[in-house]
C-alpha cells in the first residue's frame, strides 16, 4: 500500500504545504517514485509524520526535532527544556489572572503598574503616569520601596501638589516645599534605597525628566525643585 503526497498529508491531518516543508527542511525523508514518477509515501513516512506533528503540538520547535532525533539525551534536555518553559509561561499567566481580577474589580488599577493593588483613587492622573514610567526605569528594589509608599496614607501637601494651578504664586511654591520636606525625609529615611535612586536611572534619566516636564506644570516644578534644594540643604548641615 501507499499514497500520494496529498493523501499523506491528510491521513496526517496536515497540508501538503507542510508535508512538502518538512522534506525541504530534511525532517522527512523523500519516498521512492513509482514508474509513474509519483511519490509512493509508506506506513514509516506516516508515522514519521505523525510523530512530527505531535512534537509541534507540544511546542517543540523544527529546529529541535532533528537533534532529538540523534540521541535519547537530547530528546530528555528538549522535552525539560520545553517543560520549563510551560511552566514559566503558565506561572506567568497565572499572575495575569490574579491583576485582571484585581483590575475588573478596581478599573483604575489599569493606569498603574503591577503590584499596585490597593486604595489608588487619591492618586493623580500625573502621578499614575509617573509611576507607569519608574516601573521601566527603576530597579526591582527601588520599585519595591516605592510601592511601600505609596501603600500609606498621602500627606495633604501631596494632594496640594497635585491640584497646583500653573500661575501659583512664590509664596504658595515654596510654603508647599517646605511643607513637603519633611515628608519627603521621612519616605528616604523609611526607604534607603530611595537615596540612590537616581544614579541606577542614569540611563533612562531623560525618560523622567521628560516625563516631569511633560506632566507636571511650571509651578509644580519650581516646587519639586525648591524641595530638592531643601533636601541636600538638611543633608550637608549648617
Amino acid at each position: 500500500m501507499a499514497w500520494s503526497t496529498r493523501e499523506l498529508a491528510e491521513l496526517a491531518g496536515t497540508t501538503l504545504k507542510t508535508v512538502r516543508y518538512y522534506h525541504r527542511i530534511g525532517l522527512l525523508a523523500e519516498p521512492e517514485r513509482g514508474a509513474n514518477g509519483y511519490k509512493r509515501y509508506r506506513i514509516s513516512h506516516l508515522i514519521r509524520l505523525l510523530r512530527i506533528r505531535r512534537l509541534v503540538e507540544l511546542g517543540v520547535p523544527l529546529s529541535d526535532i532533528e537533534a532529538m532525533d540523534e540521541s535519547e539525551g537530547n530528546a530528555e534536555r528538549t522535552l525539560r527544556a520545553l517543560d520549563a518553559e510551560l511552566k514559566a509561561s503558565i506561572e506567568r499567566q497565572e499572575r495575569m489572572r490574579k491583576e485582571l481580577a484585581l483590575i475588573l474589580d478596581r478599573r483604575s488599577l489599569v493606569d498603574l503598574p503591577p503590584g499596585f493593588d490597593g486604595d489608588v483613587a487619591d492618586l493623580s492622573e500625573v502621578e499614575r503616569s509617573m509611576l507607569m514610567v519608574f516601573s521601566r526605569v527603576l530597579d526591582a528594589e527601588t520599585m519595591d520601596a516605592v510601592r511601600e509608599l505609596h501603600a500609606a496614607p498621602r500627606h495633604p501637601a501631596q494632594a496640594e501638589l497635585d491640584a497646583l494651578p500653573a500661575d501659583a504664586d512664590e509664596v504658595t511654591r515654596q510654603r508647599l516645599a517646605e511643607a513637603l520636606a519633611p515628608v519627603a525625609r521621612d519616605q528616604i529615611e523609611a526607604q534607603p534605597s530611595l537615596t540612590d535612586a537616581r544614579t541606577r536611572v542614569a540611563l533612562t534619566k531623560h525618560a523622567v525628566l521628560s516625563g516631569l516636564i511633560e506632566l507636571y506644570n511650571p509651578a509644580q516644578l519650581d516646587v519639586l525643585r525648591r524641595l530638592n534644594a531643601l533636601i541636600e540643604k538638611k543633608e550637608k548641615g549648617p
